[in-house]
């Protein structure tokens, strides 16, 4: 073997990481029999990674044999680089694993409006949890129509936000939260708010002035507003909320939204037990997004609150 490599070394492999290690181990035990009991393999085996690990550096390391084990000149220099690589590696995956524990950076969250009444709190939930990992984390939620949101999500505004469940948009991905139920409510004041449910008809229910979404739903949710006399629209649910409490339209609204307003006796839902549907929340990310570490806590957390 040539005491010099004719060309350098090109790379430093996940291999030669293992032979380096094998070397550290043998130069600390002073020999190839100490060694074995630490690295768990027998002597021969050790003497073949240590001649592969000089084949691959072209340098003579050791000497070997009836005189015992004594390090070459070069040896004790790849033995101190050794070290300072080895070193440097510990610290990269200390510092890497440090990161898990001490995240920073950005979340940006779009929301559909009125999800924070939801008995579940999933969302709120894992926001708490993300904070209490990264108390450096900033949070910036945005409240708008979902489909900004998911238009923000698209076009990278925004890391995930949380929608109604609709035909999914290419290029997003969905993960069920959670079912919320809307009744349809008049307010005090409206013609049907004392009326019994008994004596109320679908056919004088369905003439009364109603509030129609503007935002993408389901087909089978659409069905319930289409029997409906929709003589206004709003572009989210506190729309909605502001035009029922009038006293002058009927409309759909989540029961949890409602319910302050119910429990003050100023909504009411009228024939509850069959003008009502169930809507899925979903949350959204971009298909093919690059690594986030926070948002992939944040969507941990989301999961881990189900």
């Amino acid at each position: 073997m040539s005491s010099r490599r004719s060309e350098p070394l090109a790379q430093v492999s996940d291999f030669d990481i293992r032979l380096l290690r094998i070397f550290r181990s043998v130069v600390e035990c002073g020999g190839f029999s100490a060694a074995e009991s630490v690295l768990g393999i027998g002597r021969s085996a050790i003497s073949q990674q240590m001649s592969d690990l000089e084949q691959r550096l072209g340098l003579r390391l050791c000497q070997r044999g009836r005189a015992g084990f004594a390090l070459t000149e070069e040896g004790r220099e790849v033995y101190q680089s050794s070290l300072q690589l080895l070193a440097s590696l510990e610290t990269f995956r200390t510092e890497v694993n440090g990161l898990h524990q001490h995240l920073r950076g950005e979340l940006n969250i779009g929301l559909t409006d009125n999800l924070v009444t939801l008995p579940h709190m999933r969302i709120t939930h894992a926001l708490s949890r993300l904070k209490e990992r990264g108390p450096d984390v900033q949070i910036n939620i945005r409240m708008t129509p979902p489909s900004e949101v998911e238009q923000g999500v698209l076009d990278g505004r925004l890391h995930v936000g949380v929608v109604p469940q609709t035909a999914a948009l290419s290029g997003l991905e969905y993960q069920p939260l959670y079912s919320e139920r809307s009744l349809l409510y008049c307010a005090v004041g409206h013609p049907l708010f004392y009326v019994d449910d008994a004596q109320l008809r679908d056919d004088r229910l369905n003439q009364q002035d109603a509030i129609a979404p503007t935002f993408r739903l389901p087909a089978d949710i659409q069905a319930h507003y289409q029997v409906l006399n929709s003589t206004a629209s709003a572009s989210d649910r506190e729309g909605m909320a502001f035009l029922i409490l009038t006293g002058r339209y009927i409309g759909y609204l989540p029961d949890h939204y409602a319910s302050f307003w119910v429990q003050q006796g100023r909504l009411r839902a009228l024939k509850p037990a069959t003008r009502f549907y169930d809507l899925s929340l979903s949350s959204v990310t971009r298909k093919g997004r690059r690594p986030h570490l926070v948002l992939e806590s944040f969507l941990e957390a989301l999961a881990a609150t189900s």
